[in-house]
């Protein structure tokens, strides 16, 4: 995905949020050096709002700051990935555990078309659709918590998600991705209005999806790190 010109207005939030949701939506890789000159050519502004846009996710660490010029996206690990994968399942396995105290009818619906979405583009390996299929069936839960807080923060850690899956299908071998069963499970379960059940279903998500990414960085046995 390549980013857009931004439309004008506060030049340094629209450049922020162009540049997180680059992240991500796994435009870019782990340890990949993001000149600050060249996203502002493409994003059709000024070097100062990017630079305070840059500044703003190296606070979230979400990027790293190499030089005046340049930010990096953070080298990727096990250790990262791992520490990453917990927050993840305590955080969105909370969020789905008290989302089911308040599915309707209504959003499994919207659900079960996001998945159905999802599904299919996984199907015809259309990573860029799949990858923002999941994202939106994944953050219509979340936000069935009805706690934008906690929502925020889920969002936080996929900006350090989305390198992470760049690499998962562009160097990873794997099989087709399983987690649409847990998808399925997860429904059923706030159909059920069963919390516990969904939190096993994102944790069981959350895992599996992983499964081949761990022994490919096992293997590597060092980080991928900027240049």
């Amino acid at each position: 995905m390549r980013m857009q010109p931004i439309e004008p207005g506060n030049l340094s939030a629209r450049s922020y949020v162009a540049v997180r949701e680059a992240l991500i939506a796994g435009s870019f890789k782990p340890g990949q050096r993001l000149v600050m000159q060249e996203l502002a050519d493409e994003l059709g502004t000024g070097i100062t709002p990017v630079r305070e846009a840059c500044l703003r996710l190296v606070s979230e660490q979400g990027l790293e700051l190499r030089s005046g010029r340049f930010v990096c996206v953070p080298g990727l690990s096990l250790s990262r990935y791992l520490e990453i994968r917990t927050i993840r399942i305590a955080l969105e396995g909370l969020a789905a555990e008290l989302g089911a105290a308040h599915a309707t009818a209504e959003d499994i619906a919207r659900l079960t078309e996001a998945h159905a979405r999802f599904d299919a583009a996984e199907r015809a390996r259309d990573v860029t659709a799949a990858l923002q299929h999941n994202r939106d069936f994944h953050f219509a839960v979340y936000r069935l918590s009805g706690m934008e807080m906690l929502v925020g923060q889920i969002e936080s850690l996929w900006v350090s998600m989305g390198p992470i899956l760049n690499v998962f299908y562009n160097e990873v071998e794997h099989d087709d991705y399983a987690g649409a069963d847990e998808h399925l499970a997860l429904i059923a379960a706030l159909r059920a209005h069963d919390g516990p059940a969904a939190r096993a279903a994102i944790e069981r998500d959350i895992i599996r999806g992983g499964e081949s990414l761990i022994p490919y960085l096992e293997k590597i046995g060092q980080s991928l790190t900027p240049a």
